[in-house]
């Protein structure tokens, strides 16, 4: 199980900060780590597979813990992370996984566009118009 970052670039601290929290939630699916992904995840956090489908932050999280989602490796690919109003995030990368999703084993790169929020000073992944 592992988890890498590819050509990061040049990060102010807040952005090194985001990219640790993206890294830390890249882990927790990876280890079907329960209370990191209820941390890491705002309530109101949703996701949006590749083939199109939402979910909620609960519906991710049992479908990662029954085993519908295996995650086994990720590699961030060339993060672009911009600060907004200094409490708000996006980080930007294209992810490859290697995952068992819904039964299919495969190895999928896939851009990634995800929203954080600064919350009494760690970042958490949470929904929010950009």
């Amino acid at each position: 199980m592992s988890v890498s970052v590819v050509d990061k670039g040049n990060l102010n601290q807040d952005q090194e900060d985001v990219l640790e929290r993206f890294i830390e939630f890249q882990y927790a699916m990876i280890e079907k780590d329960l209370e990191k992904l209820n941390e890491l995840l705002e309530d109101n956090y949703t996701l949006t597979h590749m083939s199109g489908k939402t979910q909620t932050k609960d519906e991710y999280i049992g479908e990662i813990m029954d085993g519908t989602l295996n995650y086994y490796k990720s590699i961030i690919h060339n993060p672009i992370i911009t600060i907004k109003e200094k409490d708000k995030a996006i980080l930007k990368a294209d992810v490859t996984l290697d995952a068992k999703v819904y039964g299919i084993k495969g190895t999928w790169t896939l851009h990634s566009e995800q929203t954080m929020e600064k919350i009494d000073g760690n970042w958490f992944l949470s929904k929010w118009d950009n």
